[in-house]
């Protein structure tokens, strides 16, 4: 079985009670096809943006329900033979799914060199770059500790063998 949503507009000529008694037909219909009717909007009427059937407004009425596919061709008769109905449509409701959370481009962590003036020693830093609407700015990623500083400071990097590296790399 399948979820429908139901939409359709009225005659402007039938009163609201004739709407609304049509739109009880259309419930019993549904159940008596062994359908559940989940949700009801009942019709009410409104101007409409442009004439259908040369009616400037129209009983607009709502109903989801759940059916099985072949019950859902008679309703389509039914509701293309009725004299009462000027318009009405029939969509297939599919159950909302979970969108994947995109990844923002605003925010890169990215592994930024700083290179020391004075002694030409170049030491990597993981620093977090936020994109503002000025410039760049960049934060730390975590506080680190003692025991991480005393590592950092030992893996400091000649800028020989980086340029060296750079130079296999590149193929120069």
């Amino acid at each position: 079985m399948k979820t429908y949503d139901l939409t359709y507009i009225l005659t402007p000529e039938i009163t609201s009670e004739e709407a609304e008694a049509f739109a009880k037909e259309i419930e019993t219909f549904v159940q008596s096809k062994e359908g559940t009717v989940v949700k009801h909007l009942n019709p009410v009427a409104k101007t409409l943006s442009y004439q259908i059937k040369k009616h400037a407004s129209g009983f607009i009425g709502s109903i989801e329900f759940i059916l099985e596919p072949e019950a859902l061709l008679e309703l389509k008769q039914k509701m293309g033979k009725n004299a009462k109905v000027n318009r009405h449509m029939i969509i297939i409701k599919h159950p909302a799914r979970k969108e994947k959370i995109r990844r923002s481009r605003n925010k890169v962590e990215d592994e930024t060199i700083t290179e020391k003036e004075t002694t030409k020693e170049i030491t990597i830093e993981n620093k977090k770059i936020v994109e503002n609407s000025s410039a760049e700015v960049e934060k730390p990623l975590i506080q680190e500790t003692k025991a991480e500083e005393t590592k950092k400071e030992d893996k400091k990097v000649e800028l020989k063998d980086i340029e060296q590296k750079l130079e296999e790399l590149l193929g120069e």
